[in-house]
């Protein structure tokens, strides 16, 4: 089912999430089914279960061709409950990224370039990847939202944030 994604200015999108205990475990089916479905119909490379109102640690992202990021290197579909993130570098790229939440908007983040993830997959068999590039960026962005925090709180340089059709008129970049 597709769900209604909070928008910034929704104060629970600015709650830390709790991890997901053995109690949860039933409802945890349907809510990856209703994250997957929401995230498809909106183009979306990730969604964390509290951009859908649910203040799980839980997060799906994956990314074959997607016309928002229509230059982005291809991330294998996730669902990851309870992550960990572990940087490999204190290396970091600033990049565009824009949200479901931020709705028409980008801005330039900046986001560690390789980083280890680690948690759970549905059915409780443990991940852990070494990633980097995009794939990077995605997770960290994801996980960002288990903590409460929004792409627009980590730009540095608000000249670098904006509406999408003003800062890319010619269409390079979409929401």
């Amino acid at each position: 089912m597709i769900i209604n994604i909070l928008r910034i200015g929704d104060p629970r999108l600015l709650e830390r999430s709790r991890e997901v205990a053995p109690a949860d475990r039933p409802a945890l089916a349907t809510l990856l089914a209703d994250m997957r479905d929401t995230m498809i119909a909106h183009d979306g490379a990730g969604l964390a279960a509290p951009q859908i109102g649910v203040p799980l640690r839980v997060v799906i992202f994956g990314v074959e061709h997607n016309p928002r990021y229509p230059d982005a290197e291809p991330v294998p579909y996730t669902e990851l409950v309870n992550p960990v993130l572990t940087p490999l570098t204190d290396d970091e790229e600033d990049g565009w990224e824009g949200c479901l939440s931020v709705p028409g908007l980008r801005g330039v983040v900046p986001r560690y370039t390789r980083l280890r993830y680690e948690g759970l997959d549905p059915a409780g068999k443990r991940i852990v990847r070494d990633v980097e590039g995009f794939h990077a960026r995605v997770v960290q962005h994801e996980c960002d939202h288990l903590d409460g925090i929004l792409y627009p709180q980590r730009i540095r340089d608000m000249r670098k944030f904006g509406f999408t059709e003003v800062l890319f008129p010619e269409g390079a970049e979409r929401e």
